[in-house]
């Protein structure tokens, strides 16, 4: 823990898991920071200005370090570009939707007009203390400078052969998360139906391999899973959910809500809501599209045509559009305030 700690200058070995897709904060970020952690911002969908603008924030809302957290892999195979072939096959999943809802279908345009590389030159420019990434492993010259800028580089695995992958590389932490984490299956050597170890069996595999800083993940809400993680030879623990359900996420009202209900104790792994494998909370409307004979879209574009319902869903206030993100552990959750999170995790730690 010491090795961990006091290489990322920070006093307490816990991490608040990178939130994509818009539901990270500054203000969480900043707030587990302030309390000892490490908060991240997952800033995958934003522009390189937008990631600046988010830096410059973070920088004025906390002077201890923080980590960012980027996507390797931005597009799947032939998803460049939607379409006319693509924009039939989501509709075929989405239009019955579309017109229950009385909203339109999106464009016929790329999700966006920047790569990773060029997000990357933000971080190199921008420094913050941590760069954490997923669904793959960047360039070695962008590792090297990383290291020559004083960043902290921290990969992601879902499998033995992930870590292996990363600590050959010269990724200076590795983070192991388990199938039972919420949010996208980051597997990049093996597809993510085929590298769903949990984190019971994959933490220590991954401390027999390397020598490096390991962060245990997936299933951890409270002190008994912080504590196991450290048992299995973990340095530090990341913890998404929990945080996630604190209202100073960027979580909408109803999912944050729906964290703290019984239903919460329902989750499964689907590629409907992005194209990716992600683990979300059960509902009729995944069900529904579960149910559909078209199969999912690559990502982003199957994420394309989810947006506007996810859209209609937060402006009406209404959980049963959204996509419910939760790990296998919500029903462990207790606190709305990440500085109360925080404070009994760290007691429970001396």
């Amino acid at each position: 823990m010491y090795a961990f700690t006091s290489r990322l200058c920070i006093e307490h070995p816990i991490i608040q898991g990178p939130f994509g897709g818009g539901l990270s904060s500054v203000q969480l970020a900043a707030a587990v920071s302030n309390a000892g952690g490490l908060g991240s911002f997952g800033a995958h969908h934003l522009s390189p200005r937008q990631m600046r603008e988010v830096i410059r924030d973070l920088q004025t809302a906390t002077a201890k370090p923080f980590n960012i957290n980027l996507w390797v892999s931005r597009y799947d195979p032939g998803a460049a570009e939607m379409t006319a072939a693509h924009r039939e096959a989501g509709l075929r999943q989405f239009g019955a939707l579309y017109e229950r809802l009385g909203i339109e279908a999106p464009p016929m345009e790329p999700p966006d007009d920047f790569s990773f590389e060029e997000q990357v030159e933000v971080i190199l420019d921008s420094r913050p203390a941590v760069f954490s990434f997923v669904f793959g492993i960047p360039d070695t010259e962008i590792l090297r400078e990383c290291t020559r800028r004083g960043i902290v580089t921290v990969g992601t695995a879902t499998t033995q052969e992930e870590a292996a992958a990363l600590d050959e590389a010269g990724v200076d932490m590795i983070i192991a998360t388990g199938s039972e984490a919420g949010g996208h299956r980051p597997s990049f050597l093996r597809p993510a139906e085929q590298s769903l170890t949990g984190t019971l069996a994959l933490v220590p595999q991954v401390r027999n391999i390397t020598r490096k800083p390991v962060v245990a993940a997936g299933g951890i809400a409270e002190i008994r899973g912080i504590r196991a993680a450290f048992q299995l030879g973990a340095d530090a623990v990341q913890i998404g959910t929990a945080f996630l359900a604190c209202e100073e996420s960027n979580c909408p009202p109803p999912h944050r809500e729906a964290l703290f209900t019984p239903s919460a104790a329902r989750t499964q792994l689907s590629r409907r809501f992005t194209g990716r494998l992600a683990r979300f909370m059960s509902t009729p409307l995944l069900d529904e599209l579960e149910n559909s004979p078209s199969p999912a879209l690559p990502f982003p574009l199957q994420a394309s045509f989810n947006h506007p319902v996810k859209t209609e869903g937060v402006r009406l206030g209404d959980g049963s559009l959204l996509p419910l993100y939760a790990g296998q552990a919500a029903p462990l959750i207790r606190h709305r305030k990440a500085s109360e999170l925080m404070s009994e995790l760290i007691t429970a730690l001396r």
